[in-house]
């Protein structure tokens, strides 16, 4: 583990060939196919992969339309369509034109696309990116604490160590360090001045994070599919969230509302908290999946 603020170099993903299929709808909410160990052929792409696992509607060089006779389109009013991650992060080219790599973890979901045209990040298949990389190259982990003696930042430290991931650990806004994955760990309000994190007020129109900080981080507005606020928190509130920026390596927040907010984003830094999920808030220290569920009451 290095305790420091350099990093690690980048390099080619080295990971043991192996692949993952999840396919899921309403951001996670309902399995559709979950496969561990996927047909594959040779060199294959995403799309091929998903089109020996699953029934696949997808015109030569379009968009995928349905998986498993569930259609693109529309439902219940709103827009949905089929949207693809490999371990965590949405690739820029199609799933015909992406190829897999070893150690990939592919995820399709269907979901209202209304107020979010673009997620560009997920916590859902952590700990992916962090351990193997992604699109066939890893990244150095880096991780930026506004308090480096804060326990939040040692523990988060800790869990990457338990999966064998080595990570610098560094104050926040100390170095310019670019091509690396990410982790900003401290009160909304004192991360906000990081240009990825000052998505996070903007919401998922802009941020892809159905969650959004608003009284200078002090309150956590959470946001159904439709991106309309349906819960709003303020003292102890958490998440756990990812996204990018200007296409740089994905940057994962463990933040909230304050101090007592952090630390409990902090405990939902798990895979088995974090699984299949979008984005994860911490409330009265429950996780909650973001975007919020159809039918969850106003809470302010």
């Amino acid at each position: 583990m290095l305790l420091c603020g350099c990093g690690l170099e980048s390099g080619t993903a080295t990971t043991a060939t192996h692949y993952s299929l999840l396919v899921t709808q309403g951001f996670g909410a309902q399995t559709v196919l979950n496969v561990s160990a996927p047909k594959t052929a040779g060199a294959d792409t995403v799309l091929g992969m998903l089109e020996r696992n699953a029934t696949v509607t997808a015109p030569r060089g379009g968009s995928v339309v349905s998986i498993n006779d569930l259609a693109a389109g529309s439902s219940q009013g709103q827009a949905t369509g089929w949207s693809f991650y490999i371990n965590g992060v949405r690739p820029t080219k199609s799933a015909a034109a992406t190829k897999l790599h070893s150690g990939d973890q592919v995820w399709w979901d269907r979901h209202d696309n209304a107020a979010a045209k673009t997620i560009a990040a997920v916590v859902g298949s952590y700990p992916a990116p962090f351990l193997g990389g992604y699109g066939g190259q890893r990244y150095p982990t880096r991780i930026e604490c506004t308090q480096t003696k804060a326990s939040a930042c040692t523990s988060v430290l800790d869990q990457l160590a338990t999966y064998g991931i080595p990570a610098a650990l560094g104050c926040f806004e100390c170095s310019e360090y670019n091509l690396s994955l990410r982790v900003l760990v401290g009160p909304y309000a004192t991360i906000s001045t990081d240009p990825a994190a000052e998505e996070l007020s903007d919401g998922p129109s802009t941020s892809g994070v159905f969650a959004r900080f608003i009284d200078g981080g002090s309150k956590l507005e959470l946001l159904n599919a439709h991106g309309a606020v349906k819960q709003t928190f303020g003292a102890g509130t958490g998440l756990v969230a990812a996204t990018r920026w200007r296409g740089e390596p994905p940057v994962w927040f463990i933040t909230g509302t304050d101090a007592a907010g952090v630390d409990d984003a902090e405990q939902a830094f798990a895979a088995g908290t974090l699984d299949g999920h979008f984005a994860v808030a911490v409330v009265n220290d429950i996780a909650e999946p973001l975007p919020l569920a159809p039918g969850s009451k106003p809470v302010s």
